[in-house]
């Protein structure tokens, strides 16, 4: 399968239309409809329904412009990284981060390396740790900062000097804000929002020695900014560390931590025996150097 070909298929999948699809590329509109053509004989699929104007994308084609896509941004970051061993002290470093407060630690990091490494440069991607480490594991990322649990017999890690505090959110104006707190055996009986990834609602479950499906769940969720619109509403609680919350603060929320205190750490995480552009390697050292000193 001819990789040009797919970034041909990937740009009239997002156009909707093969001849301004074939305007953007610089080819023909007829060469552009054979090579469609040809690649859904070599696949044996139909991609396209094909209109009068616009085409839509069959299943099989929504398929295929998911995995394309991923087969072109690994690519991409291949090529960066072959480029990237011609040059010590240059490159790119690409690194997920959750939200916490870790993010807080994160510039402070850059900066250092930044000083000592200035042609370096950084492909920054903020999700939960779910996502970065599906992305690690696709290689579509080099780092993941992540917030325990983590499942760390799959990858080399460093441990980082960052710890988070758990606490529910609820409206301003709920009696329970005015105490400061929230007793762990008041957050079992409220609506919980939690966060999606399953490590995590194991973990909050066996806070109150239950199994996971005995909590009352209201939702979940990945990134905290719509959860703490459900809780302003008072639709919901979401359990958050308290990192996630104050690097998004609003007016219309307070964080409260549960009583006894529940605490996790941070790593620093990527794959196991993956060989790096020498960015990323300098960028690891110096994190462990950093710790060290």
């Amino acid at each position: 399968m001819d990789l040009r070909v797919l970034n041909y298929f990937l740009t009239v999948a997002k156009e909707g239309n093969i001849t301004h699809a074939a305007d953007i590329l610089h080819i023909t509109q007829p060469t552009l409809s054979r090579q469609l053509r040809d690649l859904e004989v070599e696949l044996g699929v139909t991609l396209f329904h094909r209109g009068n104007r616009q085409i839509s994308l069959t299943d099989a084609g929504v398929l295929l412009q998911q995995r394309a896509a991923e087969l072109v941004t690994l690519l991409d970051k291949t090529q960066r990284d072959l480029t990237d061993q011609q040059n010590l002290v240059g490159g790119t470093v690409s690194i997920g981060c959750v939200e916490s407060s870790v993010s807080k630690l994160l510039p402070d990091i850059l900066a250092s390396f930044a000083k000592a490494h200035p042609m370096v440069q950084y492909d920054l991607y903020s999700a939960n740790g779910d996502d970065i480490k599906a992305k690690l594991d696709r290689g579509e990322i080099d780092l993941g900062f992540l917030l325990e649990p983590v499942e760390t017999a799959k990858y080399d890690f460093i441990r980082l000097p960052c710890q988070d505090v758990w606490g529910v959110l609820v409206a301003q104006n709920h009696p329970l804000a005015e105490q400061g707190f929230i007793p762990l055996e008041e957050v079992r009986k409220l609506p919980l929002i939690l966060p999606r990834r399953k490590i995590v609602q194991e973990e909050i479950a066996s806070w109150f020695g239950v199994e996971k499906s005995r909590l009352n769940v209201f939702a979940v969720h990945n990134l905290l900014t719509n959860a703490t619109l459900l809780a302003e509403a008072g639709l919901g609680y979401p359990i958050c560390v308290q990192g996630a919350y104050t690097i998004r603060q609003t007016e219309g929320v307070c964080f409260l931590p549960i009583v006894p205190e529940r605490t996790s750490g941070h790593v620093l995480a990527w794959q196991k025996n993956r060989i790096f552009a020498s960015a990323t390697t300098l960028f690891i050292e110096h994190i462990r150097n950093t710790l060290q000193a």
